[in-house]
């Protein structure tokens, strides 16, 4: 089974994800922010990522950074649902990074599923 590590500050985006991911048979470790996230990726194998951009602690464009550091091959999913930035932005500036895809909030459970399984599979 496939491991995705969600690292997201939204307890509705956090359970949202689990349950379109879980459903499609992959294995779901949840990080409330970039620190938290980090720390998990560290202690365990993922064959994804999924982080927010915006969050409190350490934002995501640290995070994407740490990650890439550490594994640069490991596919990575930027979402954002903009701030003081519009979303765009953020999220353009995550494409540039390398291995990392992008997706707006909001978003439907396809897009999560297509981009997903185009990365990684099962």
């Amino acid at each position: 089974m496939k491991r995705i590590l969600v690292i997201d500050d939204e307890p509705s985006v956090l359970r949202l994800l689990r349950v379109i991911l879980e459903s499609s048979g992959y294995e779901v470790v949840e990080a409330v922010n970039g620190e938290e996230g980090m720390q998990l990726f560290h202690e365990a194998d993922f064959d994804l990522v999924i982080i927010d951009m915006i969050m409190p602690v350490k934002d995501g464009l640290k995070t994407i950074t740490e990650v890439l550091e550490k594994a640069p091959k490991i596919p990575v999913i930027a979402i954002s649902g903009g701030g003081v930035v519009p979303k765009e932005r953020y999220l353009t500036v995550a494409s540039y990074l390398g291995n990392v895809w992008t997706i707006s909030k909001p978003f439907g459970p396809e897009i999560i599923t297509e981009t997903v399984s185009e990365l990684i599979g099962e």
